[in-house]
């Protein structure tokens, strides 16, 4: 799919392949269903790198990146995750709010000539639940039974959510309302969540 049209899509479904030295996700329009349709982008992530970097290609074959997420830092905490082009021009950034995400995971997205978005999980009782949750004795193993699910909003007003399905596996619907969101950032943000978490 060509970027004129990635940008006219509004939907697409992340999910994430098992694999054991990376991290891979396979992106998909999505169907009225909410089911995977075309294929899209293909992200992957070297899971023993110094730097966080996520290269996002324009489906598996691997032949042409349609964008790069990479930290401007070694270490995780407070670092800004510039996403740019396949020719090394920036889309955007974003990062994480560390002191808010102690109780509720935020995310701070920005694209330039658009407002900053601010994503934050969506249920604050379930966000401090899951937290709870890690805590506790003998639980590494056991996945947290309720999904999480984002909203990214400028003020009252929702451009994007992505939401995570019921399923062993990570799956995501990630629902675009804003059209000047560049959709390669929008992808970018929505594999993050799962692969920078």
């Amino acid at each position: 799919m060509d970027t004129t049209h990635l940008q006219a899509a509004d939907r697409f479904v992340v999910s994430q392949k098992t694999t054991v030295m990376t991290n891979q996700y396979v992106v998909s329009s999505a169907r009225s269903d909410g089911s995977a349709g075309e294929v899209v982008a293909f992200a992957q992530q070297e899971l023993m790198a110094l730097k966080e970097q996520v290269i996002i290609y324009t489906d598996e074959s691997r032949d042409r990146v349609l964008c790069t997420i990479e930290a401007d830092q070694a270490m995780d905490m407070g670092a800004v995750y510039a996403v740019r082009d396949e020719n090394g021009e920036p889309i955007g950034s974003f990062r994480e709010k560390i002191m808010t995400s102690l109780l509720r995971s935020t995310w701070v997205l920005e694209q330039p000539g658009l407002a900053e978005l601010t994503g934050r999980e969506r249920n604050a009782a379930l966000a401090v639940l899951r937290r709870v949750w890690d805590f506790l004795p003998a639980t590494e193993f056991v996945p947290f039974a309720w999904p999480r699910h984002f909203d990214f909003a400028e003020g009252d007003t929702r451009w994007m959510a992505v939401e995570r399905k019921f399923g062993l596996r990570d799956c995501y619907l990630v629902d675009i309302a804003g059209s000047g969101l560049d959709r390669r950032l929008a992808i970018a943000q929505a594999v993050a969540l799962d692969a920078l978490q």
